[in-house]
């Protein structure tokens, strides 16, 4: 069953289980340096500093630590683990299809590449389906945003093959996770030819979607929160500069009309 096997373990015969766990580390590495680099280049870490000194200035009240952690975690429960930024519920539902895809498909990556690829060692069944899940999640969050919401796409009437730099995030992740499955899939098929030609495309685009990290969107999820905490702490100490809501019952969304 396709679904319940895990594929690094099919390759760990030829690929060393090692040579997968370093793999797996430099992608976290370049993440990390490109998430730096993409700050410094951009002046984010100035940027917030400079913003939290003048709001500290400007603050009407001091909030106690308790209100903090409730704005903390309103801001994970809203912006973060409900999208609730995003005001059209389609673009809304296929980013959560993205995230939570996302996180399922490299928690179960890093579970199986660094406990499961060692001989005579049974995969849980719960980790390849996992994996498997997140990545079909990616793709159908990731392809019906990248082909019918597009800004671009859906408003203006342009191809969806018109690429931009802010597409090089979705681009790659979708090639990636898109070749991911097929390889699996060859893997498992024992087409031995296809699956090292699948394997070598998947591993080539991965490597392009955390290289790239200074150049494309990826950074800005460790960021966006962040940002979003900073503004409701802004807003509850009186020091925020933004305008307030003027849509009906002081929302971010204008009301729908449907």
């Amino acid at each position: 069953m396709m679904f319940g096997s895990n594929p690094f373990a099919l390759i760990a015969e030829d690929v060393p289980a090692v040579v997968m766990q370093g793999y797996v580390v430099l992608m976290a590495l370049l993440v990390a340096v490109g998430t730096l680099v993409d700050m410094l280049h951009k002046r984010s870490a100035e940027f917030f500093f400079l913003d939290w000194r003048r709001s500290r200035a400007a603050a009407r009240r001091v909030l106690g630590a308790g209100e903090r952690v409730a704005l903390a975690l309103r801001t994970l429960l809203y912006e973060v683990l409900s999208a609730g930024e995003f005001c059209n519920p389609a673009r809304r539902i296929s980013h959560l299809l993205m995230f939570y895809g996302f996180i399922f498909y490299v928690v179960a990556t890093v579970v199986m590449v660094f406990g499961y690829t060692a001989p005579m060692t049974a995969t849980p069944p719960l980790w390849p389906i996992l994996w498997h899940l997140g990545a079909l999640m990616v793709l159908v969050g990731g392809y019906w945003f990248f082909f019918f919401i597009r800004v671009d796409v859906a408003h203006e009437g342009r191809s969806p093959w018109r690429l931009r730099r802010a597409d090089l995030f979705i681009g790659t992740l979708l090639v990636s996770v898109t070749f991911a499955l097929i390889w699996a899939f060859m893997l498992l098929a024992r087409y031995t030819t296809a699956a090292w030609v699948f394997f070598a495309l998947y591993v080539l685009f991965t490597t392009l979607l955390f290289a790239s990290v200074p150049w494309s969107k990826f950074a800005h999820m460790f960021y966006k929160p962040v940002a979003a905490f900073q503004k409701r702490v802004q807003e509850a100490e009186g020091s925020s500069t933004l305008p307030q809501p003027t849509t009906s019952g002081g929302g971010r969304c204008p009301p729908s009309r449907t």
